[in-house]
């Protein structure tokens, strides 16, 4: 019914930005709140940021609070995270997440962020 992609991923120093994109396509229409994962091996998959649809209010993850910035796009094809001041520990895949209106989950496939020197 949807499907995720997500792009933006890459090797940045720390203190350094990255700007992840991740694209819906499907019946985007039906699509409530998309949400930003992150997961390290050997460890389980965290939230890093929430954003409701039309005027829902965004949530973070204190570990990120006013570093990183989720936003969305007005037609609801896209969602975004800014990510400033990225630290080491922040090295993970980052996923994609959306819940249609139906209680229905979908995933992307990740995208690579490594923060070092």
């Amino acid at each position: 019914q949807v499907q995720l992609v997500e792009s933006g991923g890459g090797l940045v120093q720390p203190g350094g930005s990255l700007r992840l994109s991740c694209t819906a396509s499907g019946r985007i229409f039906s699509i409530d709140a998309m949400a930003w994962y992150r997961q390290t091996p050997g460890k389980q998959r965290e939230l890093v940021a929430r954003i409701g649809s039309g005027n829902g209010s965004a949530y973070y993850s204190d570990s990120v609070k006013g570093r990183f910035t989720i936003s969305r796009d007005n037609g609801n094809h896209a969602v975004f995270l800014q990510m400033d001041s990225l630290k080491p520990e922040e090295t993970a895949l980052y996923y994609c997440h959306a819940r249609t209106k139906w209680s229905v989950e979908f995933w992307g496939q990740g995208t690579q962020v490594t923060v070092s020197s």
